[in-house]
């Protein structure tokens, strides 16, 4: 009998993970059997959807038992949405992408003007219930205002030069005049913070949250330049009023996640950086479920050089290593040398490109090609048969 753990992360744009990980399972299954059949080993194959800190942390935490709770919140463009909190014991848990999403736009973009308001109303929200350990998603972000629209709702004051409550968004912190943070301190007081993160980049520069992630958001390249110089005023005034840490903050990984919140999280509220695949995975026990198992099935839709930046491919072969398993991996698409997989510990990999070269059919046919790379996966490696004639696989 082959136990086999099923730990993949959400294709972005294609299909969540919890669907990835049955998908695949499913094809595992139609190879090895659920019982010893024709001279085939059988198998045990348990599903354990895994997240990074993006979009679909939630879900994670959900399944760790924490509840939701549904309050109406400013969106990123100034419309009300209804968006949850998650609640267990005295932790909460926001996922910026509900309050203050990309999705929640739709087809518009406004890069200047979205604001994280509503996450803060979120965190205050949350508070108010009772929690006294907030952890924070922050994958997806519309914005790329700093933070100040989090911080805002929490009792913040960010004044232009005039004396002015700035604009909601990054656009107008170029015009900067003062910030003081007294509300932030006495709504917060008492209240820890994790910053739950997929990206570990400062807050400016050429790797930064305006360089790197104001396009997919919108931006233009005069965009690009103008929030770029807003951030750079944020820092200045803040660490002018107080104090030089607020300068060293916005050079610490995981400021530079979600247009900046992370480094309104880092500065003001104190937080402390965590990767996201880690607290995810001690959320959800994966270690003990991974002690378990024989071999290790992970994936993501894209395998490039972020995934060696904390991303679930990377925290499960961590994992994999640690315990000695055997790691598999499927994909969307993998742009990592096969020398690289080794030395991250993969056996095997299987991506959906190999398999259909075109990338929409690839997303929108996702369930149906997973269930064959999990068959595939399990073909080569676990069982030693050859694949299905034509069908290229890598590993």
């Amino acid at each position: 009998m082959i136990r086999v753990l099923v730990a993949p992360d959400k294709f972005k744009g294609s299909l969540s993970a919890p669907g990835v990980a049955e998908a695949v399972a499913t094809g595992v299954r139609s190879v090895l059997g659920a019982v010893p059949a024709d001279g085939r080993p059988g198998c045990e194959v348990v599903c354990l959807p895994m997240a990074d800190g993006g979009e679909g942390t939630a879900g994670c935490f959900a399944a760790a038992g924490f509840t939701p709770r549904t309050v109406p919140v400013t969106g990123p463009l100034g419309v009300p949405v209804d968006a949850p909190f998650y609640r267990r014991g005295r932790a909460a848990f926001v996922e910026l992408a509900d309050a203050a999403g990309l999705a929640l736009c739709g087809t518009r973009r406004s890069p200047l003007d979205a604001t994280t308001s509503g996450v803060g109303e979120l965190v205050r929200a949350a508070i108010h219930d009772g929690a006294d350990h907030v952890y924070l998603g922050v994958g997806g972000s519309a914005s790329t205002d700093g933070g100040i629209g989090l911080l805002a709702a929490l009792g913040g004051r960010f004044l232009d030069r005039d004396g002015y409550d700035l604009l909601p968004g990054g656009g107008g912190l170029d015009e900067l005049g003062t910030v003081d943070l007294t509300g932030v301190r006495r709504s917060t007081d008492g209240v820890a913070f994790t910053l739950v993160a997929d990206v570990d980049s400062a807050l400016l520069g050429p790797t930064g949250a305006a360089r790197v992630f104001a396009a997919q958001k919108g931006a233009t390249p005069q965009d690009v330049d103008r929030l770029e110089r807003g951030l750079a005023r944020l820092v200045d005034v803040a660490a002018t009023t107080y104090g030089p840490e607020y300068r060293e903050a916005a050079h610490r990984p995981g400021a530079g996640a979600a247009g900046g919140v992370g480094y309104a999280l880092l500065a003001a509220l104190g937080a402390e950086y965590r990767s996201g695949i880690e607290v995810v995975k001690e959320l959800v026990g994966f270690d003990a479920y991974a002690r378990s198992a024989d071999v290790l099935v992970t994936g993501e839709g894209r395998v490039d050089e972020q995934t060696l930046r904390g991303k679930v491919v990377a925290g499960v072969a961590q994992t994999a290593r640690a315990l000695d398993k055997r790691l598999l991996v499927v994909s969307g698409r993998c742009d990592l040398p096969a020398e690289t997989l080794t030395e991250l510990g993969v056996e095997g990999a299987v991506a959906l490109l190999e398999l259909e070269p075109d990338v929409r059919t690839c997303m929108a046919d996702a369930p149906v090609l997973l269930e064959r790379a999990g068959a595939l996966l399990a073909q080569r490696h676990l069982i030693g048969a050859a694949p299905e004639p034509g069908v290229p696989v890598a590993g």
